[in-house]
């Protein structure tokens, strides 16, 4: 459905208080309460008055099986209903993802909201598209695996492709390796992805090496930049920058899915990179930019990661909503009294007071120059020698 007067409307934002039951448990990392004071924020700033906001119906067995297989779908369907008798087989009862009851329907929920955000964008219903519950993008088609359980962010580029789409690009800047969406379009060209994360020496998953370009059907159709342990601002911006733009230039998407993990944040408990919230506002601004360059505007904005669950991750998917909205958050904004009343209400903590680390992040382009000792340049030239002789361009 479009606009009240039948327009396509410039933001789409999946909501539905039912995705806050995806919810591993009181010691669990993953608290759903990011996703509750997300929400909170952004109704503060009247973001939600800027979109359309639509809650979607869960992901069907169907529209699960372009991604998953059919004994995984069951298994989790077994375990939700009876957590007990999770044993770790398909990734379920581990310590990254304990069972918990409803589980099967909590996660084809959140699938349910990317698919459906997907689908609004490329039928043109509208522009861009947000699902800042969703980007688990470690699920992997047989088993769940690093707090994930069924890969929306797969599942929505399925869709796409299922609805007609020749290209989508998929650019994760979650600190951790997309591996799951990485692994379901290997070997299919019509799938660019990429990812930039902490290195794998020093992070789960352990995998998106430089080296790692594609199966042999798809050459050159999986990027990665693997970034050392406490790269900052400047670093991962460089980083972003001297590869991103040129690989989406030439691949022209029809489609641009990227996955916002708030992860990367130098508060964030579980990864050692050190980058702001100031710089991961300009990478959604930078996206945002690239999805009206390269891909006809059709943009879908994912969350993802993010465990610094009151300081960081509610401004950075704020943010995000705001620059889908084409309504801005500034960044010098003081957050709204309301909603750090709820913060100290619903955790006990303090809350942020302004939208902003303070910081003003600047990077040097690549074209100017690159300095073969310096680790960032290190990593980027290893992704460019990997993968960009592959798709025809210089290194």
């Amino acid at each position: 459905m479009s606009g009240m007067s039948g327009e396509p409307v410039t933001g789409l934002l999946m909501w539905d208080e039912a995705v806050t039951g995806y919810d591993f448990g009181p010691s669990h990392p993953m608290d759903p309460v990011r996703l509750a004071l997300t929400m909170g924020l952004v109704r503060a700033f009247g973001l939600d008055r800027e979109m359309e906001v639509r809650a979607a119906r869960a992901a069907g067995d169907s529209t699960l099986r372009l991604v998953h297989r059919e004994d995984y779908v069951a298994a989790v369907r077994e375990v939700s209903a009876d957590p007990g008798v999770a044993d770790g087989s398909y990734g379920l009862g581990t310590v990254d993802d304990p069972a918990f009851h409803g589980m099967h329907e909590a996660s084809a929920l959140i699938a349910g909201q990317s698919v459906a955000a997907a689908e609004a964008v490329w039928r043109g219903e509208a522009g861009h598209a947000v699902n800042f519950a969703g980007g688990l993008h470690h699920a992997m088609p047989g088993g769940a695996a690093g707090f994930c359980v069924y890969n929306d962010a797969a599942l929505a580029i399925a869709r796409l492709l299922e609805l007609g789409a020749e290209r989508v690009a998929y650019v994760d800047v979650d600190v951790h390796h997309g591996d799951g969406v990485q692994t379901v379009f290997w070997d299919d060209p019509r799938v660019l992805t990429i990812s930039l994360h902490e290195h794998p020496r020093t992070l789960f998953p352990q995998t998106g090496w430089p080296e790692e370009t594609g199966g042999p059907a798809a050459e050159g159709s999986a990027v990665n930049v693997a970034l050392p342990a406490g790269t900052g601002d400047e670093g991962w911006l460089r980083a972003f920058h001297a590869t991103v733009p040129e690989l989406l230039e030439e691949f022209r998407p029809q489609v641009l899915v990227t996955q916002h993990g708030a992860d990367t944040h130098f508060e964030d408990p579980l990864a050692h990179l050190a980058v702001s919230l100031d710089a991961q506002r300009a990478v959604q601004e930078a996206c945002h930019r690239l999805a009206h360059e390269y891909a006809g505007g059709r943009w879908v904005a994912l969350g993802g990661g993010g465990y610094a669950v009151v300081d960081v991750v509610p401004r950075s998917w704020t943010h995000l909503v705001g620059i889908a909205a084409h309504r801005p958050v500034d960044p010098l904004a003081a957050v709204p009294e309301a909603w750090r009343d709820e913060v100290y209400a619903r955790t006990r903590q303090p809350a942020p007071a302004r939208m902003t680390d303070g910081r003003t992040p600047q990077w040097q382009d690549w074209e100017a120059g690159y300095d073969p000792a310096d680790r960032i340049d290190q990593a980027v030239l290893a992704t460019r020698r990997a993968v960009f002789p592959l798709r025809g361009l210089l290194t």
